[in-house]
């Protein structure tokens, strides 16, 4: 039996590399020595944005997508960290925000398309239909919302003063206003008739920006009446004449010499014919820049701009120029969004959470090791130790997983780990009770092990291969902290293969190797021997009952 006996010190030198390797990634790989704590133990917002289209119908799967990525690039020009994105159902998008984030997370959702309508009027919101307002010098503004931007080629040539706006050719389709709300939101069909300017001017007369904003879900050659940002100023728009997609950069900087604040502009092939086409024929006249229903930016047009990067100028300083650079660059958005719901957990919520998680972790292996102890006695050592190796495999796979791939863990994902240890602890009780059942066949404890562990190990690979199974199937049908769960369910199996491959299996090898671990007061695995079958000092052993009435020249003999 010894030529078959299990060369323990490559396994456990092959656990010793990986425990090295993956710490070894932990301490020198990267500063985060810690999990990284998902929203509903660390605090946050959670924001589920719903899809609008002018027909009511679902969005396509592909517009999903892409506007998905899009609020994904957003999220992170805004510096917003580890903050998650993903699509649910069939029509919505959720925010996910860990930390203190929360109001930036409320603003991301009310992300809605962008585009550039020219400007037929602009009023006070608080002025008589009667008598139009014209754009002041376009040399200054007191915020990128008011209707005295500059907008010019980025060469530097100053601006000039700007004209009295005009009206600019006859619309096509539309779909605008007639309620007078604070934005032009279609109500009718998509194949509808547009609606005229005439039809627009009415809602624009009724316009008093006192109430809550909705989104520009207007096609883009309708004419629409809005609103600024800050509610001062309502405008009447014509069809838009380049869309917010076709806007390929947007970034904020100064000006060399005057140190001035603008934000520079760039549109893809498409946008900058369009554009160009546009500024040549309306220089003088204002450009509206509207996103979710909001006119967010209503530069005047010095000159022609036939390169495609434009130069916005005004009295920004650098917050409110990367806020536009910002809301430019990842506004557009190949759908509408409204925002269903939002949830915040506080700080102090998350850690409650995470602190009953770990007390609810910690009564579960307890209840384990007392267990173990008391039934196993030596072999519930091993089980103990092999279950701390487990656990720090784990940590230390957790914090890799947190810094390569942003695994974030929930509180379904310590779930996922309680739930583990039972699955965990079933490979031992497999294991051992197969080895009590090669003692009562009247082998030693030496020539037991290796026997036992041939047999416990296709049930073991069987029982955790249905349990990954299971975690997988459910990861890939799951959405939110479900798959946290999986996640953490079929990690926590495939490392208590490893775990018991290569230590414990191992272990159980060099101690069958003593005498003393045979003794039913260490290992309990004696008391096994003496209860059933006769004590002897051979290798092998036989049942009493066996040799109780067997002819003597037919019982194996020493």
């Amino acid at each position: 039996m010894a030529n078959r006996s299990l060369p323990a010190r490559r396994y456990f030198g092959a656990f010793v590399l990986i425990l090295a390797v993956l710490y070894g990634l932990v301490f020198f790989a990267g500063s985060d020595r810690t999990p990284q704590l998902g929203l509903d133990l660390r605090g946050g917002t959670t924001v589920t944005l719903t899809a609008r289209t002018p027909d009511g119908n679902a969005p396509d799967r592909e517009d999903l997508e892409l506007a998905r990525q899009i609020i994904e690039q957003r999220v992170n020009g805004l510096g917003v960290a580890e903050a998650e994105v993903v699509t649910e159902g069939d029509s919505n998008i959720v925010i996910s925000v860990p930390g203190d984030d929360g109001d930036q997370a409320r603003e991301l959702g009310e992300t809605a398309q962008l585009r550039f309508r020219p400007v037929l009027n602009i009023q006070p919101a608080d002025q008589a239909p009667a008598e139009d307002a014209a754009p002041s010098d376009g040399a200054e503004a007191t915020e990128p919302a008011a209707p005295t931007d500059g907008a010019e080629p980025t060469d530097g040539a100053e601006p000039t003063d700007p004209a009295e706006p005009t009206d600019p050719a006859e619309p096509t389709d539309a779909a605008a206003p007639t309620d007078g709300a604070d934005t032009a939101a279609p109500t009718r069909a998509p194949d509808a008739p547009a609606i005229t300017q005439e039809e627009a001017q009415v809602a624009f007369d009724a316009l008093t920006c006192g109430g809550a904003a909705t989104s520009d879900v207007a096609r883009p050659d309708d004419h629409v009446a809005a609103c600024g940002e800050d509610g001062e100023f309502k405008y009447l728009l014509g069809p838009a004449v380049v869309e917010g997609t076709s806007v390929t950069d947007a970034s904020a900087g100064t000006r060399a010499g005057t140190g001035e604040w603008v934000v520079n502009l760039d549109f893809n092939r498409e946008g900058t014919r369009a554009w160009g086409e546009f500024t040549s024929a309306n220089i003088g006249n204002s450009v509206a820049i509207t996103l979710d229903g909001r006119v967010i930016s209503a530069p005047t047009i010095n000159s022609a701009i036939l390169g495609g990067g434009t130069e916005i100028t005004g009295s920004f300083d650098q917050e409110s120029a990367t806020e536009l650079a910002n809301q430019l660059k990842y506004g557009a958005l190949p759908l509408s969004f409204t925002q269903a719901t939002a949830q915040s957990i506080s700080t102090e919520l998350g850690e409650e959470q995470l602190r009953a998680g770990l007390i609810a972790g910690a009564l579960g292996i307890a209840l384990v090791f007392v267990y173990s102890l008391l039934y196993y006695r030596a072999l519930g050592l091993v089980m103990i130790a092999s279950l701390v190796l487990s656990g720090v495999v784990v940590y230390g796979v957790l914090v890799v997983l947190g810094r390569e791939i942003g695994f974030t863990l929930s509180l379904a994902g310590i779930a996922g780990f309680i739930v583990s240890l039972g699955i965990t602890a079933d490979s031992f009780v497999v294991y051992f009770e197969r080895l009590k059942d090669e003692i009562r066949e009247g082998r030693s404890v030496r020539s037991a092990v290796p026997r036992a562990w041939v047999r416990a190990r296709r049930t073991i690979l069987s029982a955790d291969a249905v349990s990954f199974l299971a975690a997988a199937i459910l990861y890939v049908l799951a959405i939110g902290d479900v798959k946290g769960f999986a996640f953490t369910l079929g990690m926590s199996t495939v490392l208590d293969l490893v775990v018991v491959f290569l230590f414990t299996h191992p272990l159980m090898s060099v101690l069958s190797r003593y005498r003393w671990f045979g003794s039913g007061r260490i290992s309990g695995l004696g008391q096994v021997d003496k209860s059933g079958w006769t004590s002897s000092s051979r290798m092998d052993r036989e049942p009493v009952g066996a040799a109780a009435g067997a002819p003597a020249q037919n019982r194996s003999s020493s």
